[in-house]
Parts: C-alpha cells; structure tokens; sequence
C-alpha cells in the first residue's frame, strides 16, 4: 500500500481499487508504468525517508486519474504542455537523477548516492 494507505481513496476511484484489495488481502495486479533498465535497481524507501516528494519525480501525480509515463510525443499533449496546461515530465533519466542528488547533497546535505554501484549492478 505505501503512500496510499494515507493518500487519495475517497478522491480516485483508481486508490479505492487498491484499497479493496489490501482489505482483501489480495494481490495487487500492478501493471508496470515506469520502467528502468533491467541492470539497474530503484526502490522508493531511501526517496520516502529523505522526504522527498513525490511531484519531484512524477510530476503533478495528486492530479492523475491514472498515472502514465512519458510514452512519445502525443499533439494534444504537447499543446498543453506549450500554453502552460500541462507541466511537462521530468525525463527519469540517468543524468536526471544524477543531477537531482547532486543539488540535493549541495542545497539540503544530504547523503544522496553519486556511485555506479548505488543503482547499476
């Protein structure tokens, strides 16, 4: 359940389906929306304990029905994203995630990894 056991069922039809199962004591049939390379690892916990926010990565995902990655160029969207409707995704890359812990160790000091072997292996 992690975050949603306090956020959003009463507002997304979608988080109550997640809570029916948790009281079912159900398995989550999860479809994978964002996806890493299979030599990588990430896991959410040390993102949670350093308080960061969801929004950081996901962009604004208290507004999503239905969260979605970044799948290609889509017009509408990218129209949206042009007249300020729509605030772009951040790119979940590499360097992304590198350039986020390195602003993250110099402006909050923390701890946030800069080694290969923290997410690579």
């Amino acid at each position: 359940m992690g975050c949603h056991k306090i956020i959003g069922a009463q507002d997304n039809p979608e988080i109550a389906k997640i809570h029916d199962y948790s009281r079912r004591g159900q398995p989550i049939p999860w479809v994978r929306v964002f996806k890493v390379p299979e030599f990588t690892h990430f896991t959410h916990k040390p993102h949670i304990r350093a308080e960061v926010a969801c929004q950081t990565c996901h962009g604004p995902i208290e507004q999503m029905r239905v969260v979605g990655a970044r799948t290609g160029p889509r017009l509408l969207n990218d129209l949206a994203i042009l007249v300020g409707l729509r605030t772009p995704p951040p790119p979940l890359s590499m360097g992304w995630c590198v350039d986020c812990h390195r602003q993250q160790n110099a402006t909050r000091g923390t701890q946030a990894p800069l080694d290969c072997v923290a997410c690579h292996h």
